[in-house]
Protein backbone atom coordinates (compact mmCIF):
# COMPACT_ATOMS: atom_id res chain seq x y z
CA UNK A 1 0.00 0.00 0.00
CA UNK A 2 1.14 3.67 -1.03
CA UNK A 3 1.03 5.83 2.11
CA UNK A 4 0.61 9.91 1.85
CA UNK A 5 0.02 11.70 5.24
CA UNK A 6 -2.81 14.18 5.57
CA UNK A 7 -2.16 17.04 7.81
CA UNK A 8 -5.69 18.76 8.75
CA UNK A 9 -4.93 22.76 9.06
CA UNK A 10 -8.68 23.83 9.15
CA UNK A 11 -8.60 24.83 12.83
CA UNK A 12 -6.33 27.78 11.47
CA UNK A 13 -6.44 28.15 7.82
CA UNK A 14 -9.70 27.68 7.88
CA UNK A 15 -10.97 29.27 10.79
CA UNK A 16 -9.07 32.62 10.25
CA UNK A 17 -10.71 33.62 7.01
CA UNK A 18 -14.45 33.76 8.83
CA UNK A 19 -14.86 37.13 9.86
CA UNK A 20 -17.43 36.36 12.69
CA UNK A 21 -16.06 34.69 15.89
CA UNK A 22 -16.27 30.85 15.85
CA UNK A 23 -17.29 30.21 19.30
CA UNK A 24 -14.54 28.18 21.16
CA UNK A 25 -16.94 24.89 21.60
CA UNK A 26 -17.91 25.00 17.93
CA UNK A 27 -13.80 24.76 17.51
CA UNK A 28 -13.89 21.90 20.10
CA UNK A 29 -16.55 19.89 18.41
CA UNK A 30 -14.88 19.89 14.97
CA UNK A 31 -11.49 19.21 16.38
CA UNK A 32 -13.07 16.15 18.46
CA UNK A 33 -14.55 15.19 14.72
CA UNK A 34 -11.85 15.34 13.19
CA UNK A 35 -9.96 12.94 15.72
CA UNK A 36 -12.87 10.97 15.87
CA UNK A 37 -12.41 10.47 12.33
CA UNK A 38 -8.89 9.17 12.71
CA UNK A 39 -6.89 12.97 11.78
CA UNK A 40 -3.53 12.78 13.74
CA UNK A 41 -2.16 15.45 12.91
CA UNK A 42 -4.03 18.91 13.18
CA UNK A 43 -2.44 22.32 12.97
CA UNK A 44 -4.71 23.71 15.88
CA UNK A 45 -4.18 27.87 15.62
CA UNK A 46 -1.58 30.23 15.12
CA UNK A 47 -0.42 32.48 17.34
CA UNK A 48 -0.39 36.13 15.98
CA UNK A 49 -2.00 39.51 16.97
CA UNK A 50 -5.34 39.56 17.72
CA UNK A 51 -5.36 42.82 16.20
CA UNK A 52 -4.31 41.13 13.34
CA UNK A 53 -6.49 38.22 12.92
CA UNK A 54 -9.07 38.46 15.43
CA UNK A 55 -10.67 35.06 15.01
CA UNK A 56 -7.32 33.66 17.05
CA UNK A 57 -7.69 35.27 20.20
CA UNK A 58 -8.82 32.28 21.73
CA UNK A 59 -5.37 30.31 20.19
CA UNK A 60 -3.62 29.67 23.97
CA UNK A 61 -6.84 28.62 25.25
CA UNK A 62 -7.85 26.17 22.61
CA UNK A 63 -4.14 25.03 22.55
CA UNK A 64 -4.14 24.05 26.02
CA UNK A 65 -7.60 22.84 26.19
CA UNK A 66 -6.37 19.77 23.15
CA UNK A 67 -2.53 19.76 24.54
CA UNK A 68 -4.42 18.56 27.59
CA UNK A 69 -7.39 16.44 26.68
CA UNK A 70 -6.48 14.72 23.92
CA UNK A 71 -2.72 13.13 24.44
CA UNK A 72 -0.90 11.39 22.23
CA UNK A 73 -2.12 14.02 19.14
CA UNK A 74 0.12 16.02 17.31
CA UNK A 75 -0.93 19.43 17.44
CA UNK A 76 0.69 22.01 15.79
CA UNK A 77 0.48 25.58 15.08
CA UNK A 78 1.40 28.45 13.12
CA UNK A 79 3.37 31.42 14.46
CA UNK A 80 5.12 34.12 12.42
CA UNK A 81 7.74 35.61 15.15
CA UNK A 82 9.79 34.50 18.39
CA UNK A 83 6.88 36.30 20.69
CA UNK A 84 4.34 33.61 18.79
CA UNK A 85 6.54 31.00 19.08
CA UNK A 86 7.36 31.64 23.10
CA UNK A 87 3.30 31.97 23.69
CA UNK A 88 2.84 28.93 21.58
CA UNK A 89 5.75 27.21 23.85
CA UNK A 90 3.57 28.01 26.78
CA UNK A 91 0.37 26.56 25.69
CA UNK A 92 1.88 23.14 25.38
CA UNK A 93 2.77 23.39 21.93
CA UNK A 94 5.69 21.20 20.63
CA UNK A 95 5.63 21.64 16.93
CA UNK A 96 5.99 25.36 15.39
CA UNK A 97 5.10 26.21 11.45
CA UNK A 98 6.84 29.44 11.14
CA UNK A 99 5.79 31.42 8.23
CA UNK A 100 7.88 33.16 5.79
CA UNK A 101 7.35 34.32 2.55
CA UNK A 102 9.19 33.82 -0.74
CA UNK A 103 7.50 37.36 -1.55
CA UNK A 104 8.66 40.38 0.30
CA UNK A 105 5.54 42.55 -0.21
CA UNK A 106 3.55 39.35 0.96
CA UNK A 107 6.01 39.30 3.86
CA UNK A 108 5.69 42.56 5.02
CA UNK A 109 1.86 42.41 4.89
CA UNK A 110 1.51 38.82 6.61
CA UNK A 111 3.82 39.60 9.67
CA UNK A 112 4.83 42.78 9.67
CA UNK A 113 8.49 42.09 9.39
CA UNK A 114 11.03 42.47 5.90
CA UNK A 115 12.76 39.00 4.88
CA UNK A 116 15.62 40.11 7.45
CA UNK A 117 13.34 40.73 10.25
CA UNK A 118 12.00 37.10 9.92
CA UNK A 119 14.84 35.26 9.58
CA UNK A 120 16.59 36.85 12.77
CA UNK A 121 13.77 35.92 14.74
CA UNK A 122 13.84 32.08 13.64
CA UNK A 123 17.80 32.01 14.45
CA UNK A 124 16.69 33.22 17.63
CA UNK A 125 13.42 30.62 17.97
CA UNK A 126 16.39 27.67 16.77
CA UNK A 127 18.96 28.70 19.32
CA UNK A 128 16.76 29.23 22.31
CA UNK A 129 14.39 26.43 21.99
CA UNK A 130 16.38 23.68 20.08
CA UNK A 131 14.07 20.82 21.31
CA UNK A 132 10.80 22.15 19.12
CA UNK A 133 10.78 20.72 15.87
CA UNK A 134 10.12 23.91 13.91
CA UNK A 135 8.60 23.72 10.07
CA UNK A 136 9.53 26.43 7.64
CA UNK A 137 6.10 27.09 5.60
CA UNK A 138 7.22 29.26 2.67
CA UNK A 139 4.20 31.44 1.76
CA UNK A 140 3.96 32.42 -1.92
CA UNK A 141 5.97 29.82 -3.20
CA UNK A 142 4.43 29.76 -6.59
CA UNK A 143 3.01 33.34 -6.49
CA UNK A 144 1.67 36.71 -4.89
CA UNK A 145 -0.89 38.61 -5.46
CA UNK A 146 1.45 41.65 -5.10
CA UNK A 147 4.65 40.13 -7.24
CA UNK A 148 3.13 37.78 -9.45
CA UNK A 149 4.43 34.48 -10.22
CA UNK A 150 7.54 33.02 -8.71
CA UNK A 151 9.52 29.99 -9.45
CA UNK A 152 12.00 27.35 -8.74
CA UNK A 153 14.60 29.98 -9.90
CA UNK A 154 13.66 32.55 -6.80
CA UNK A 155 12.96 29.39 -4.65
CA UNK A 156 16.19 27.46 -4.31
CA UNK A 157 18.52 30.25 -3.42
CA UNK A 158 15.71 32.11 -0.98
CA UNK A 159 15.92 29.17 1.42
CA UNK A 160 19.58 28.46 1.04
CA UNK A 161 20.20 30.86 4.34
CA UNK A 162 17.53 28.44 6.14
CA UNK A 163 18.40 25.27 5.54
CA UNK A 164 22.12 26.21 6.51
CA UNK A 165 20.93 27.41 9.78
CA UNK A 166 18.67 24.12 10.71
CA UNK A 167 15.54 23.83 9.07
CA UNK A 168 14.91 20.21 8.10
CA UNK A 169 11.36 20.67 7.01
CA UNK A 170 9.78 23.32 4.38
CA UNK A 171 6.12 23.47 3.79
CA UNK A 172 5.64 24.71 0.00
CA UNK A 173 2.71 26.71 -0.17
CA UNK A 174 0.58 27.76 -2.61
CA UNK A 175 -0.91 30.95 -0.64
CA UNK A 176 -3.38 32.18 -3.54
CA UNK A 177 -3.91 29.23 -5.22
CA UNK A 178 -2.10 30.45 -8.61
CA UNK A 179 0.51 27.30 -9.14
CA UNK A 180 -0.38 24.42 -11.80
CA UNK A 181 1.59 20.99 -12.11
CA UNK A 182 4.08 21.57 -13.95
CA UNK A 183 5.08 24.27 -11.71
CA UNK A 184 4.56 22.14 -8.87
CA UNK A 185 6.99 19.23 -10.11
CA UNK A 186 9.41 21.50 -11.28
CA UNK A 187 9.84 23.41 -7.69
CA UNK A 188 9.94 20.21 -6.03
CA UNK A 189 12.48 18.55 -8.36
CA UNK A 190 14.53 21.68 -7.49
CA UNK A 191 14.75 21.90 -3.89
CA UNK A 192 14.98 18.36 -3.55
CA UNK A 193 17.74 18.44 -6.11
CA UNK A 194 19.66 21.51 -4.11
CA UNK A 195 18.77 20.28 -0.77
CA UNK A 196 18.24 16.48 -0.66
CA UNK A 197 17.75 16.25 3.37
CA UNK A 198 14.95 18.40 3.54
CA UNK A 199 11.74 16.85 4.02
CA UNK A 200 9.07 18.42 1.81
CA UNK A 201 5.07 19.39 2.80
CA UNK A 202 2.34 20.65 0.09
CA UNK A 203 -0.20 23.55 0.97
CA UNK A 204 -2.33 24.05 -2.10
CA UNK A 205 -4.86 26.55 -2.56
CA UNK A 206 -7.90 25.86 -5.00
CA UNK A 207 -8.68 29.07 -5.88
CA UNK A 208 -8.36 28.52 -9.72
CA UNK A 209 -9.83 24.83 -9.21
CA UNK A 210 -6.40 23.49 -9.61
CA UNK A 211 -6.05 22.14 -5.50
CA UNK A 212 -6.38 18.70 -6.25
CA UNK A 213 -4.16 18.34 -9.33
CA UNK A 214 -1.46 20.09 -7.73
CA UNK A 215 -1.37 18.25 -4.65
CA UNK A 216 -1.55 15.06 -6.47
CA UNK A 217 1.31 16.42 -8.86
CA UNK A 218 3.48 16.61 -5.42
CA UNK A 219 3.00 13.33 -4.25
CA UNK A 220 3.43 11.72 -7.55
CA UNK A 221 6.39 13.76 -7.32
CA UNK A 222 7.40 11.76 -3.79
CA UNK A 223 6.37 14.43 -1.10
CA UNK A 224 4.30 12.06 1.26
CA UNK A 225 3.15 15.21 3.53
CA UNK A 226 0.32 17.31 2.61
CA UNK A 227 -1.64 19.65 3.89
CA UNK A 228 -6.02 20.59 3.30
CA UNK A 229 -8.67 21.50 5.26
CA UNK A 230 -11.88 20.64 6.21
CA UNK A 231 -14.62 21.14 3.50
CA UNK A 232 -12.43 23.55 2.10
CA UNK A 233 -12.72 26.29 4.28
CA UNK A 234 -9.73 29.08 3.70
CA UNK A 235 -8.50 32.11 1.82
CA UNK A 236 -5.94 34.30 3.34
CA UNK A 237 -6.69 37.34 4.52
CA UNK A 238 -3.85 39.36 3.27
CA UNK A 239 -3.81 37.69 -0.64
CA UNK A 240 -7.01 39.31 -2.44
CA UNK A 241 -8.93 37.28 -4.75
CA UNK A 242 -7.70 33.60 -2.64
CA UNK A 243 -10.62 31.16 -1.78
CA UNK A 244 -10.74 28.00 -0.34
CA UNK A 245 -8.33 24.97 0.08
CA UNK A 246 -8.09 21.86 -0.56
CA UNK A 247 -10.72 19.98 1.07
CA UNK A 248 -9.44 17.17 3.30
CA UNK A 249 -12.59 14.84 2.55
CA UNK A 250 -11.97 15.33 -1.11
CA UNK A 251 -8.64 14.71 -1.00
CA UNK A 252 -9.11 11.70 1.28
CA UNK A 253 -11.59 9.90 -1.32
CA UNK A 254 -9.28 10.27 -3.85
CA UNK A 255 -6.31 8.76 -2.51
CA UNK A 256 -8.11 6.05 -0.95
CA UNK A 257 -9.37 5.49 -4.21
CA UNK A 258 -5.84 5.46 -6.13
CA UNK A 259 -5.26 2.96 -3.45
CA UNK A 260 -2.89 4.68 -0.45
CA UNK A 261 -3.73 4.02 3.48
CA UNK A 262 -4.46 6.79 4.99
CA UNK A 263 -6.85 5.22 7.78
CA UNK A 264 -9.33 7.96 8.01
CA UNK A 265 -13.29 7.29 8.44
CA UNK A 266 -13.96 9.47 4.74
CA UNK A 267 -17.64 9.00 5.75
CA UNK A 268 -17.16 10.97 9.47
CA UNK A 269 -15.09 13.78 7.39
CA UNK A 270 -17.91 14.41 5.26
CA UNK A 271 -20.63 14.50 7.78
CA UNK A 272 -18.45 16.55 9.68
CA UNK A 273 -17.76 18.72 6.89
CA UNK A 274 -21.84 19.24 6.74
CA UNK A 275 -22.06 20.11 10.51
CA UNK A 276 -19.04 22.43 9.92
CA UNK A 277 -20.96 24.28 7.31
CA UNK A 278 -24.10 24.33 8.57
CA UNK A 279 -22.36 25.64 12.16
CA UNK A 280 -19.85 28.58 10.19
CA UNK A 281 -21.97 29.17 7.13
CA UNK A 282 -19.95 32.53 6.23
CA UNK A 283 -17.15 30.75 5.49
CA UNK A 284 -15.84 30.15 1.97
CA UNK A 285 -15.57 26.57 1.13
CA UNK A 286 -14.51 24.72 -1.75
CA UNK A 287 -15.10 20.99 -1.20
CA UNK A 288 -17.69 18.97 -3.22
CA UNK A 289 -18.39 15.75 -1.06
CA UNK A 290 -20.31 17.19 1.33
CA UNK A 291 -22.63 19.36 -0.92
CA UNK A 292 -23.84 15.94 -2.36
CA UNK A 293 -26.67 14.54 -0.47
CA UNK A 294 -25.93 11.14 -0.53
CA UNK A 295 -22.56 11.50 -0.39
CA UNK A 296 -19.94 8.66 -2.39
CA UNK A 297 -19.86 4.93 -1.95
CA UNK A 298 -16.87 4.57 0.97
CA UNK A 299 -15.89 1.89 2.11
Amino acid sequence: MKSVEILEVGPRDGFQNVAEYIPIETKVQIIEGLLSAGMRQIQITSFVSPRAVPQMKDARELAEHCVRNFPGVDFFALVPNLRGAETALESGIRRLSYVVSLSGSHNRANTSRTHEESFGELVHILKDYPQVEVCLDLATTFGCPFEGKKSEEDVVPFLKPYVDTGIGEVNLCDTIGIANPAQVRRTIAAVRNAYPSVELQIHIHDTRNMGMVNTLAAIEQGVNRVQSTLGGLGGCPFAPGASGNLATEDLAFMLTEMGYELRLDIRKLIELARFQSEKIPGGRYSGHLFTIEDGPETE
